[in-house]
C-alpha cells in the first residue's frame, strides 16, 4: 500500500517536471511569445488569470450570499426561478450548491494545467482557458489541429479571459458529472478534498485530482483562498 502511494507521488512529480520542461523549451513559433524563463511564464500566467478568477469568484460569491439570504427567509423571486432553470436545479438546496463558487486555488490550478500556463493555442487564439469543448456550430469556436479518428474537435472561443472563467464555473455548477463535487463543496472548502471529486473533468480520472493537488501545493495557489 505504501509502495503504491510512493509510486503515485513519483508519477505526479514526474508529470510536473515534464510540464515545466515543456514550458521552458517551447519554441517561439509554437507559443508565439518571446523567449521567457519558467518564472517569467508563470508571472505572465498569474497576471492574465488570477485577476479574472478573483473578479469572477467575488461576483459569484456575492450572488450566492444574496440568494441564500432570500431562500433562508422563505421567499422566492423571478430571479431564483430563472436561476433554477439555468442551473438545472429543482430545489433551493440544489440551486445553492450550484451557485456557491469553489475555491480560487482550484480554478487557477486547472487554468494552469488546461492552458499550459496560458501558452496553449486554444488560449492564444480563443482565450479558452480550460479546454472547454464546443458542440454548437452557431457559437464562436475554433477547431483543434488534431482529430479523433475522422471527427473534428471544436473548442469554445471567448471574448475575454473573464468570460472563459465564468463559463468554467457555470459548467461545474450545472453539469450532472460534477454533482458530487457540488455536494462536497457545501461541506468543505478544502481544495485538496474537492479536487478528488473532479475525476470526470479529464480522461486522466483520479490522477487528475492528484496532479491538481501537486500544482496547488507546489505553487502555493491555496494562498489565494485566504484573501
Amino acid at each position: 500500500m505504501q509502495l503504491t502511494k510512493k509510486i503515485k507521488i513519483a508519477i505526479v512529480i514526474a508529470l510536473l517536471l515534464s510540464i515545466t520542461f515543456a514550458i521552458f523549451h517551447m519554441t517561439q513559433k509554437e507559443a508565439d511569445l518571446p523567449p521567457m524563463t519558467v518564472q517569467e511564464k508563470k508571472a505572465r500566467f498569474s497576471s492574465l488569470i488570477v485577476p479574472a478568477v478573483n473578479n469572477v469568484y467575488e461576483n459569484l460569491m456575492t450572488r450566492y450570499k444574496r440568494i441564500k439570504e432570500v431562500t433562508a427567509a422563505g421567499k422566492n423571486s423571478d430571479e431564483i426561478e430563472q436561476l433554477k432553470i439555468e442551473y438545472k436545479a429543482t430545489t433551493n438546496s440544489e440551486l445553492l450548491m450550484a451557485l456557491k463558487p469553489h475555491p480560487r486555488s482550484i480554478a487557477i490550478a486547472q487554468a494552469a494545467m488546461e492552458s499550459s500556463w496560458a501558452t496553449s493555442r486554444f488560449f492564444r487564439e480563443a482565450k479558452n482557458v480550460f479546454g472547454v469543448w464546443s458542440f454548437d456550430e452557431d457559437e464562436p469556436r475554433i477547431a483543434a489541429l488534431q482529430k479523433r479518428g475522422d471527427k473534428t474537435i471544436w473548442v469554445k472561443k471567448y471574448e475575454s479571459v473573464e468570460a472563459a472563467v465564468y463559463d468554467y464555473y457555470r459548467t461545474l455548477a450545472r453539469s450532472s458529472a460534477f454533482a458530487e463535487f457540488r455536494q462536497t463543496k457545501m461541506i468543505t472548502n478544502d481544495p485538496f478534498i474537492l479536487v478528488t471529486k473532479l475525476d470526470r473533468y479529464s480522461e486522466k480520472g483520479s490522477l487528475y485530482g492528484e496532479e491538481l493537488t501537486a500544482i496547488i501545493k507546489f505553487n502555493k495557489f491555496n494562498d489565494f483562498d485566504n484573501n
